[in-house]
């Protein structure tokens, strides 16, 4: 009998496709969300999960799915699954790495951009009607090019940033666990955070979320930063404090905030919500077809090499 998979979200026609040969699938075809009890009862008896950021894999629901080998998540971050009592039981754990790199980075501009340049603030006035002349001080916003970029976090996005931002002549300061291998190449300076968030015009979060990482940014940090400064956030949620940065630009103590991520998405703060020196996107820094495709695939991958019993593309280490 070949095992029995649970896809918990709809997802790309082809990816079932390559999926049904090797496992008897049970797939969320309506995308509904399901609640936390219907979860548990649907993944009770499955061999393997395929899973996105939004499922929580903890220790109350491995302890109803015994037979449960494998956890395939369709995303680079993994904070949503118990990776050591998964081990603990005999389950493989798997992500995708790598294959959204590009097209995050390709959104931490575009984000970074509309921030700087007040774009969806000044699009709302002119659908509202406001606009009725040009004026010298309209919507003026922060110059990109020449400016200093602090990126928090310089593993594979980071990076791709960082090459980015070489086009726009920027400074360019990073802060990361360890130094990174190609900071000469990317004529990058490792600081520590404090002095990043003093000196930079733009700090860009691209840090993978753990207990160790919440609130990286909270009222302290937000206070070192400049009053003129930006703050992009492509990470995860959690990582900023997001009430602490609502009062922050409320009270017009940094410029201005780009969102993609929030601590409790899809609910997003009101707080938040209220500021106008805020853009705000629904987690879809990797909302491209051959990004979000490539993602799928890959989970899809890791769950085909283990029921062929073949070593895993991208186990989580």
């Amino acid at each position: 009998m070949k095992p029995s998979l649970l896809v918990t979200r709809r997802v790309f026609p082809e990816v079932l496709q390559a999926l049904a040969p090797h496992y008897e699938l049970e797939a969320n075809q309506d995308d509904a969300i399901w609640p936390r009890a219907e979860f548990v009862a649907r993944a009770s008896g499955k061999d393997a999960l395929f899973v996105v950021a939004s499922d929580a894999i903890d220790r109350d629901l491995l302890a109803t799915v015994p037979k449960l080998r494998i956890v395939a998540t369709g995303s680079v971050g993994y904070n949503h699954v118990d990776v050591a009592a998964c081990r603990e039981r005999g389950i493989i754990v798997s992500n995708t790495p790598d294959v959204l790199t590009e097209a995050t980075a390709d959104f931490g501009w575009a984000l970074l951009m509309a921030t700087a340049r007040r774009v969806t603030e000044s699009e709302r006035w002119l659908r509202e009607g406001q606009w009725n002349r040009w004026a010298w001080d309209q919507f003026l916003g922060a110059d990109v090019h020449g400016a200093t970029l602090g990126i928090v976090g310089m593993g594979r996005i980071g990076s791709a940033i960082a090459r980015r931002a070489r086009g726009f002549g920027m400074r360019l300061l990073y802060t990361n666990r360890s130094p990174a291998a190609n900071e000469s190449e990317l004529g990058a300076t490792r600081v520590a955070l404090e002095e990043l968030l003093g000196q930079a015009d733009f700090v860009l979060l691209v840090l993978p979320y753990s207990k160790q990482t919440h609130h990286t940014i909270g009222e302290a940090e937000l206070a070192r930063m400049k009053p003129t400064a930006c703050l992009i956030n492509l990470a995860r949620g959690g990582i900023v404090d997001d009430a602490a940065l609502a009062r922050t630009l409320a009270a017009g103590r940094i410029a201005a905030a780009g969102l993609d991520v929030y601590e409790n998405e899809p609910k997003v703060d009101p707080a938040l919500l209220a500021c106008s020196n805020v853009v705000l996107t629904p987690h879809i820094a990797s909302a491209t077809r051959s990004s979000r495709l490539g993602m799928a695939m890959l989970a899809a991958d890791n769950l085909i090499a283990f029921a062929t019993g073949r070593p895993l593309p991208t186990p989580v280490a």
